[in-house]
């Protein structure tokens, strides 16, 4: 009889522990209605737009070099640029540079391009503004070649990830999962559910809540990130515990073992 209520105990006791683990692991598991999403939705494309004080590395190309000479003042072919920026692989870290001058957008959301004069960048996407500049420079080039990269796109990544830190993201535009791949992911204790985007839009701070568990957040205005935006990554239950407790607790409990052992050992004899 006690034989089988031992056996009895033992298989509940598994599958209270299956169901827990289960429970556990789709607490994990990224975008876990990704097919029902990819049949039903189309995914956001929204690319990121250009903002006052963006730093815009611009080099013209054409198969005459010397007919471009003027519109890349103060650069030479056969130099390196001075603009160079972190690897987007580390925070902050390790220098890539960039070929060409570099114009800061002004608080008028404009650039002052040689030969052309200003030009309007605030709020259009780079791909726009590329073509805008591409078709400005064709009246006076013969199928000319731009080239531009955002030098200081940077977000910030902060709470339950490896790396957490700021990033400086080279070509201009970054989703939130490759944010979270370039820190290295979540670690095992922060929330999937509860990813917070803090977002600063025309100097008004907005802020969003993203579940990355389900799929359809690949749907959301904060799925593309935006220039300057910070991500928060919440602890979980189980860190929060964590942090509460006296660090001297494991002392404690190896203390209290020994104790207990040789009370056993004691009472036994």
């Amino acid at each position: 009889m006690n034989k089988n209520i031992f056996l009895l105990f033992i298989g509940a006791l598994f599958l209270v522990t299956s169901c827990k683990t289960r429970g556990k692991a789709n607490k994990l598991t990224y975008m876990q209605n990704i097919e029902n999403i990819a049949t039903q939705a189309t995914i956001n494309t929204t690319h990121s737009t250009l903002q006052n004080g963006d730093q815009l590395v611009i080099l013209v190309t054409a198969k005459d070099m010397d007919v471009v000479r003027p519109f890349n003042q103060n650069y030479s072919s056969g130099e390196v640029s001075q603009t160079t920026i972190p690897n987007s692989n580390s925070p902050m870290q390790g220098q890539t540079s960039l070929p060409g001058p570099s114009y800061y957008i002004d608080s008028n959301g404009e650039i002052d391009f040689p030969v052309i004069g200003k030009l309007k960048a605030s709020g259009m996407t780079l791909v726009a503004f590329k073509d805008e500049l591409r078709s400005r420079l064709s009246m006076y080039i013969k199928n000319p070649s731009v080239n531009i990269r955002v030098a200081n796109y940077k977000v910030t990544i902060l709470g339950e990830v490896t790396r957490p830190g700021q990033y400086i993201i080279t070509d201009g535009q970054t989703t939130l999962l490759n944010a979270l791949g370039l820190a290295g992911d979540l670690t095992m204790y922060g929330k999937r559910d509860d990813i917070l985007i803090v977002r600063n839009i025309d100097g008004q701070i907005s802020k969003e809540y993203v579940n990355i568990l389900q799929a359809d957040f690949i749907n959301s205005p904060y799925y593309n990130l935006q220039q300057g935006d910070v991500v928060y990554v919440t602890p979980n239950d189980t860190k929060e515990k964590t942090s509460r407790l006296d660090p001297n607790m494991p002392i404690y409990i190896s203390v209290a073992g020994i104790v207990v052992t040789i009370l056993a050992l004691v009472f036994k004899k």
